[in-house]
């Protein structure tokens, strides 16, 4: 796969590998070794950039990336989290404590096998923690030898400009796809004008721009979008298949997946996006990487763009979207 650069010097393989739905979110949860296998065979395949965070389990996912990447560390970009109050086990709220920061880091690495970080995000703004002193505990940690790079998630363009002022951002990760597209309003000019790179999260719209969901479809107990009105508001789910239509007549054209189609699209919107697609599927994460041979041409970019239906229902639940920070 062809590198991309996040902020002035991440490189990066141009599709990651969100590893998030290997310990939560979207059941079944697969085994542990299948989870190591398929990260390998992702590094085998040329993705070098991993997503994880301490609250996906909580702590399992650290784990299993540590494992499965430890015998490559040095060929590999391991991104992961830091931001919300895990004391019991369970994240009871957010917490950018300078104490909080520090410890985490300290319990990530344990768990990442590593001495350092590549790229460590705030997982959400703590409105009770000035963004300055965040970033200043992360630049500390960076002139320590622990961190590398340092990373946002779901910020607002103020908050970004404030903490970018103390430590450069390289990336800021927030959702962003298709139907999705707010991030154009405020957040990417602002990127583009600081340098910072960006990664867009579900940039398969949580599987749904993969066509095998329709209003029919019901998801397992515990499945993270059964909280989602987007999924759970059968009209707007319905009113939404347009968009599957729209990507799947452009893959039935070129002679290529939906879902192939929606992450070529990602990759010609800015140079210096890198989607993190996830799976727990090995036959998925082909057809994800595979994206990246897919030119969309200047006619098809017009085509989708002119057809863009608006997209229909929250993409959080009420408690979710109150930690977004705009």
């Amino acid at each position: 796969m062809n590198a991309r650069t996040l902020g002035s010097s991440l490189k990066v393989s141009e599709i990651g590998l969100g590893c998030m739905g290997m310990s939560q979110s979207y059941p079944p949860i697969p085994d542990r070794n299948d989870s190591i296998d398929l990260i390998r065979a992702a590094v085998d395949r040329g993705v070098t950039l991993f997503d994880t965070a301490q609250v996906y389990g909580p702590f399992d996912n650290e784990e299993i990336v540590g494992e499965a990447l430890e015998p490559v560390r040095d060929q590999v970009v391991i991104a992961t989290k830091f931001g919300f109050e895990l004391s019991t086990g369970v994240a009871t709220g957010v917490d950018s404590r300078p104490e909080t920061i520090t410890s985490s880091v300290e319990d990530s690495l344990r768990r990442l096998r590593t001495d350092y970080i590549d790229l460590l995000y705030q997982h959400r703004v703590d409105p009770n923690v000035p963004i300055e002193e965040v970033a200043g505990t992360v630049k500390r940690l960076i002139d320590e030898g622990k961190v590398r790079h340092f990373g946002m998630s779901e910020a607002g363009v103020q908050n970004i400009r404030r903490a970018h002022a103390v430590q450069p951002v390289a990336a800021l990760q927030s959702e962003y796809s298709l139907w999705w597209r707010e991030p154009e309003d405020a957040i990417l000019p602002t990127l583009e004008e600081l340098g910072i790179g960006f990664v867009p999260f579900s940039p398969l719209g949580k599987g749904f721009l993969t066509g095998v969901i329709d209003t029919t479809t019901e998801f397992a107990e515990g499945d993270f979008r059964n909280t989602v009105p987007r999924f759970t508001d059968r009209e707007a789910r319905e009113a939404n298949l347009a968009f599957v239509e729209l990507v799947r007549t452009i893959a039935e054209r070129k002679g290529v997946t939906p879902a192939q189609v929606a992450l070529a699209w990602v990759l010609a919107q800015k140079s210096w996006m890198v989607p993190i697609p996830g799976t727990t599927k090995l036959h998925r994460l082909e057809e994800n990487i595979a994206a990246a041979e897919l030119e969309l041409t200047e006619d098809d970019l017009h085509e989708i763009e002119d057809a863009l239906p608006e997209e229909q229902g929250a993409r959080y639940s009420e408690a979710n979207q109150r930690m977004i920070d705009r």
